[in-house]
């Protein structure tokens, strides 16, 4: 340790000294941890408000027009119409910190910081993909109470898709390439645009879709480098399993025996995530306990944009 009497500058403690305590080594990390977690935040909308002041986003929501035919020797339809929006409240603020104590700084293996880092990309991640999840209760005409509504669906074994309630789904009830088919309609007669769809699916789901003989094959599993939880591509739409999928039912509540968990398939403009503040890592040194506090934070708002542009499934967890 190098010392000095003030004014001597020999004491100083440059970059060099306290390299353990700069916080840019931990913010690339915790990013990238926190980029490599996301499942269904990557498949929405993203709008950045960074250096914005504020606490709601306002988005237009413009009413879509009609073609009107032109008769001759007559004025064209001019239409006109009270343009809508959708409002998204900016008030999710979550956190990770950890303090460090002096010792532990000294004689941990520096894979500690890396753990810690990660850990916190994960934990956000999470968190930010479970707030994400939970707006499928707002899907089609529901009030956001609960998964019962005109845009929820299970695959019966008897009839095929039908609608979703409270204890209806049954052990029988299992994934078929024909229910599939019926909710890639449901999104198709709904006009949704063809590309950017998705359907995020739990691991007992994907368990279901490779024991699905048509499906395991070249169309399916290319072989190729994917993306974060992607598993394949069915007509068109990625497959993305993830265990953060929500249970919609508990087993206590369906006598079936078992948890229900809502997959989704969803558009690109069917949720929004609004960024006023993204990953941010931060390290203070605290005298009072000989240790240096870290913290990874981040402000976010999430909501419906398209109540018509996704579909929960229900199925047996």
């Amino acid at each position: 340790m190098a010392t000095s009497t003030y004014p001597a500058t020999g004491g100083f403690v440059g970059n060099t000294d306290a390299a353990t305590f700069i916080p840019e080594i931990w913010s690339d990390e915790v990013v990238a941890a926190y980029q490599a977690n996301l499942v269904l935040a990557n498949l929405v909308k993203k709008i950045s408000m960074q250096g914005k002041k504020g606490d709601t986003l306002h988005i237009p929501k413009p009413v879509r027009g009609s073609a009107n035919a032109k008769a001759e020797n007559t004025a064209v339809t001019v239409q006109n119409a009270t343009e809508g929006e959708v409002q998204v409240s900016v008030n999710k603020h979550f956190e990770y910190s950890r303090i460090i104590e002096d010792i532990t700084e000294a004689q941990a293996l520096s894979s500690l910081r890396q753990f810690y880092t990660g850990d916190a990309g994960y934990a956000l991640a999470k968190q930010v993909d479970t707030d994400i999840f939970a707006l499928g209760k707002d899907l089609g005409d529901s009030d956001g109470a609960d998964y019962v509504h005109s845009a929820s669906f299970y695959i019966d074994a008897s009839s095929g898709l039908s609608a979703y309630a409270v204890d209806t789904v049954a052990a029988a009830d299992v994934f078929t390439d024909a229910g599939f088919r019926a909710l890639i309609q449901k999104m198709d007669d709904a006009d949704v645009p063809m590309d950017n769809r998705a359907f995020v699916v739990p691991p007992s789901l994907r368990n279901a879709i490779m024991g699905i003989d048509r499906y395991v094959s070249s169309d399916f599993v290319d072989n190729r480098g994917v993306d974060s939880g992607k598993i394949g591509n069915l007509y068109g739409i990625d497959i993305y399993v993830s265990t953060n999928v929500p249970i919609i039912e508990t087993a206590s509540a369906n006598s079936a025996g078992g948890d229900v968990k809502g997959a989704m398939l969803i558009h690109k403009d069917t949720f929004v995530l609004a960024e006023q503040q993204g990953i941010r890592s931060q390290t203070q040194y605290k005298q009072e306990w000989l240790g240096t506090l870290y913290t990874a934070d981040m402000l976010y708002g999430v909501k419906v944009l398209r109540t018509d542009a996704g579909f929960v499934l229900a199925v047996n967890g």
